[in-house]
């Protein structure tokens, strides 16, 4: 209840509800109180939670000579009771009108801030969560075009939202995440926990999460402001020491003997973007990974359940085992003549659908028996392969001559080439190519030996004269093809 008070109070001082000409009196601040007590959850102070207890230094002082349910007799008393309190504790602050001598109440510093927090979470106000990465960029590249420092401390500022924003969002991940763990642990809760899931998703995640992780990126505009801080440094000395003198007059308790102040507040915003970079988003990543594993449980676990809402078969037999054995043929008697009943029923014509038939595929399994090969055959592939990899023919006339003087045991003078194309001449001149492929075979190899002499033709004005022959390897070949 005294949060909601002040909560209230807060709203009434400085949001849109505020009446900015006049502060408020006592009657006035009893009033909202008492608003915002109706609107509080009834709760019973004594029995409950214990915080009237009568040897508590919180126990109002109502001496009404009786034991009555309640401490307070009306919701007025409980407001009285709650601002005597803020203001004994340090919240609230009275300050006396010398004109009309009239008390007026405000936050102390430190009540405003404490209750900020409290106002924040119940999302009333509009803050925008996931524009703390771009506006620090903005606000760099406004201090480089207007070199207000200003915006230099902006953009400062913006830098240390974005790590708090992250840890705000990894704590509420990890809040939501213990709260599935227990909800799903009572079946009741089960679909409460996946409703509570589905309106994450769709009123938090999408709108914050997902343009923090995609336009708001940290990792996106890294670069960029990093290149900001670098041309920053960059600037001319005036202008660089024009801004410190301004920082120095602006922030003149953070001054350091030695220190430069615009140093340290870019250095502070590289060291925050970092951190985002190589911490907080690897974590925030971790935090949303185990968040959706929980709720995959929680819809794997409903998908269960709804298939078994109707399936009570296991329910049936541990009753029919703990029955007797008259009650149990009863029953399975009583369940035959159920689903013994004839059931007539007409075909719906739109079901039936002819089909055409599937055509059997015939697979020939059968292996082929491989014979050996005589040496002339093999003799004929080694010529070929090699004829292949050596150099490429295109003539068939020229392919043809050279492999049937070499499959004839016959041997081959290069200048007995026939050169009446293009290609002619190309394979004439890379003839002796065919010493490379010796190792292809284990039977055969091709000798080249040069004659010494030389060749003239018209396409050629001087060529070596080379002899080329395939020999076998083995002995058992020789005498073979003898």
């Amino acid at each position: 209840m005294v949060v909601e008070c002040l909560k209230l109070l807060y709203l009434r001082f400085y949001t849109s509800m505020a009446d900015y000409g006049h502060a408020l009196r006592k009657e006035q601040m009893l009033e909202l109180f008492q608003t915002a007590l109706a609107r509080a959850p009834e709760l019973d102070f004594e029995n409950e939670l214990g915080l009237f207890a009568e040897d508590s230094e919180f126990s109002p002082d109502i001496d009404d000579g009786s034991q009555s349910k309640s401490r307070f007799r009306s919701d007025r008393d409980k407001a009285l009771w709650i601002l005597n309190n803020l203001v004994e504790n340090g919240w609230l602050e009275v300050q006396v009108d010398e004109v009309s001598l009239q008390a007026r109440y405000h936050f102390t510093r430190s009540g405003r801030l404490f209750t900020q927090p409290f106002v924040e979470l119940s999302g009333s106000s509009l803050r925008t969560r996931h524009r703390n990465t771009r506006n620090t960029r903005n606000a760099l590249r406004a201090f480089l075009d207007e070199g207000e420092v200003h915006d230099l401390l902006d953009a400062y500022e913006y830098s240390e939202r974005i790590i708090s924003d992250f840890t705000d969002i990894i704590t509420e991940l990890e809040e939501r995440k213990r709260q599935l763990v227990k909800e799903i642990e009572v079946t009741a809760l089960i679909q409460k926990a996946s409703d509570e899931f589905f309106d994450f998703m769709d009123k938090r995640f999408q709108p914050d999460l997902s343009v923090r992780l995609s336009a708001d990126s940290v990792e996106k505009h890294r670069d960029e402001i990093t290149g900001f801080i670098l041309e920053i440094r960059s600037l001319p000395k005036s202008s660089k020491a024009q801004a410190e003198a301004k920082l120095r007059q602006l922030l003149p308790g953070q001054v350091k003997v030695g220190q430069s102040l615009l140093w340290s507040l870019l250095d502070g915003i590289e060291t925050r973007l970092s951190n985002a970079c190589e911490i907080m988003l690897p974590a925030l990543r971790g935090a949303l990974r185990n968040f959706t594993r929980r709720a995959d449980i929680i819809i794997r676990q409903m998908s269960y359940l709804a298939s078994q809402r109707h399936n009570d078969m296991v329910q049936v037999c541990q009753d029919l085992t703990k029955a007797s054995l008259n009650e149990q043929n009863r029953r399975l008697q009583l369940a035959g003549e159920m689903m013994a009943n004839l059931q007539v029923g007409l075909i719906d014509p739109r079901q039936i659908v002819i089909r055409e038939g599937r055509r059997k595929l015939e697979v020939d399994t059968r292996v082929a028996d491989l014979e050996d090969l005589d040496q002339g055959a093999r003799k004929d592939l080694f010529i070929r392969n090699a004829l292949d990899q050596a150099f490429v023919i295109h003539d068939d006339n020229t392919r043809s001559f050279m492999l049937r003087a070499l499959s004839g045991g016959q041997r081959l003078h290069t200048k007995n080439l026939k050169i009446e194309a293009a290609p002619d001449l190309l394979a004439a001149t890379h003839v002796i190519e065919l010493a490379s492929v010796n190792g292809n075979s284990s039977d055969y190899e091709f000798i080249i030996e040069p004659t010494g002499h030389t060749l003239t033709n018209d396409y050629l004005h001087q060529a070596d004269d080379f002899i080329i022959e395939v020999r076998s390897k083995t002995p058992d070949n020789l005498s073979g093809e003898a």
